[in-house]
Order: structure tokens, then C-alpha cells, then sequence
């Protein structure tokens, strides 16, 4: 009987943990200018970077590639993740503010389920972005050594980065049950990309900036998405690709986790 119940409380936690993730996913599908930014800014920056560091390929320490394109194709994969992430972290601070996160609170929904049919959300989005910006920059000259194994990483790592910034902007919403504090994490955000090697490697670089972006994870990230295209599927990028935003992971949900045991004892 205790199992049958087991099993019973189980089965209504997945389902409450999809139906949370299918309305994170649904949320964005229905409100385009949530999407356009995270979508629209990265491949900006791929173009002015192409155009305008074509011949950068050329430098002393920098990766051979066939072109620039190939090289700052993970930075806007990551660039459009860590957008896409605070969306996430700003719709749960939403939910808060508006009432419907104590809604929540008060029906049988799983307190976890709240929280990881968001991620889950953010992981989707992810992924999607991943998928959309590669299949895109294909035309206009983009190669992926690593073929469709390598895209296949790509996209799981996508998605866990995804949830690795996702956790620590639920974190950050569930703590101070504002939106407007969740989007004034942004800049910073963007400072630890700009502070990584996103845009030149770090063979290139000298001083204070090469000691960050040496002691930056999101550059060892980057740089295992970027050998996955530009070298080809190996177990060294497949590792960076997969453990680095796996660690973040594990760091941002436990502070997720915690904010939300508080934010729940609060009520």
C-alpha cells in the first residue's frame, strides 16, 4: 500500500513538474519580445565580429579555422543562453510579484516541481537557441567539424547551461521576489562573458584581462563548444562542452533550493 502511494505521489510530481515546464516554454512562445533580444543580439555580434575581425585568423595563438564565423559561433551560443536565462529568472520573479507563485504555494503543486519545471523551461530555450543559431549561420558559411555528434553536445550543453544560469537568477528571484532585481543581475552577466573567451582566445591575450578570463568557467566552456566545431568530436571538447556548466549547475541549484526553502518557510 505505501508503495502503491509511493509511486502515486511520484507519477503527480512529474506531472506537475511537465505541466510547470510546458507553461515556462509556453510563456515565451506566446510573448515574442521576451524571445527577439536573446535571439537577435548574439547574431549581431557574430556579424560585427565576422565583418570586422575577418582577419584576425591570421594572429599569433589563434586557432586555426576556415573563418571567423566558425570561431564566434559558441560565444553566441553562450551570449544568447545567459540572455535567454535571466528571462527565466525574471518570469519566476514575476510570478511572485503578481501572486501566482503563492498560488502555487497553496495547492498540492510540488514545491521542487516549481522550481525545476522552470529550469526545465530555461533548458528547452536553450537548446532551441543552440539548434536555431547554428542552423542559421550554416548558410552563410559556417562548418562544424565535429559533425552531428558534435551538434548533438552542443545542444545538451546548451540546455545545461541553460539551467547553470537559470539556477542562480531563480536564486536571485526567489530571494528578493523582484523582477527589477533579476534584470539589474544583466550587466553582470554580460561583464563575465566580455571577461572570458568569448570573442578572442585567450592565447591572444595579455595582463589582468588574461588572468581573468583564465580563472573564468565560462571560458573553458566556450572554448570545448568552440573545439567541437572548429577541431572536430573529441573527448577533451565533449568534457568542457558537458562538466563545466554541469558544475555551475550543481552550485546555482543548491542556492535555488535554499532560496526557495526560505521563500516557502516566509509564508
Amino acid at each position: 500500500m505505501t508503495s502503491t502511494m509511493t509511486t502515486a505521489r511520484t507519477v503527480g510530481s512529474l506531472r506537475q513538474t511537465l505541466a510547470m515546464s510546458k507553461r515556462s516554454i509556453m510563456a515565451l512562445v506566446r510573448q515574442p519580445a521576451l524571445v527577439i533580444p536573446s535571439i537577435t543580439f548574439p547574431l549581431f555580434f557574430a556579424a560585427l565580429g565576422t565583418s570586422s575581425f575577418g582577419r584576425a585568423t591570421g594572429l599569433p595563438g589563434f586557432p586555426k579555422v576556415d573563418s571567423f564565423l566558425d570561431f564566434s559561433l559558441a560565444g553566441t551560443i553562450v551570449q544568447g543562453v545567459l540572455f535567454g536565462s535571466v528571462q527565466s529568472g525574471s518570469a519566476l520573479a514575476t510570478d511572485i510579484e503578481n501572486g501566482f507563485f503563492y498560488r502555487l504555494l497553496a495547492s498540492p503543486t510540488s514545491r521542487l516541481g516549481i522550481l525545476i519545471g522552470r529550469l526545465m523551461g530555461a533548458a528547452a530555450y536553450g537548446a532551441a537557441q543552440t539548434a536555431f543559431f547554428t542552423v542559421l549561420l550554416i548558410p552563410f558559411g559556417l562548418h562544424v567539424k565535429g559533425g552531428v555528434p558534435g551538434a548533438i553536445v552542443m545542444l545538451v550543453s546548451g540546455g545545461l547551461t541553460a539551467i547553470a544560469i537559470a539556477g542562480f537568477m531563480a536564486a536571485m528571484a526567489l530571494r528578493t521576489g523582484s523582477s527589477e532585481a533579476v534584470q539589474g543581475v544583466f550587466p553582470l552577466v554580460f561583464i563575465a562573458l566580455f571577461f572570458s573567451s568569448a570573442f578572442f582566445p585567450r592565447q591572444t591575450m595579455s595582463g589582468a584581462y588574461r588572468h581573468i578570463a583564465d580563472a573564468n568557467p565560462i571560458s573553458y566552456l566556450i572554448e570545448g563548444l568552440r573545439d567541437l566545431c572548429i577541431t572536430g568530436f573529441t573527448a577533451s571538447a565533449c568534457a568542457k562542452a558537458l562538466l563545466v556548466p554541469i558544475g555551475i549547475m550543481v552550485v546555482s541549484f543548491a542556492l535555488a533550493l535554499r532560496s526557495l526553502a526560505r521563500r516557502v518557510a516566509a509564508q
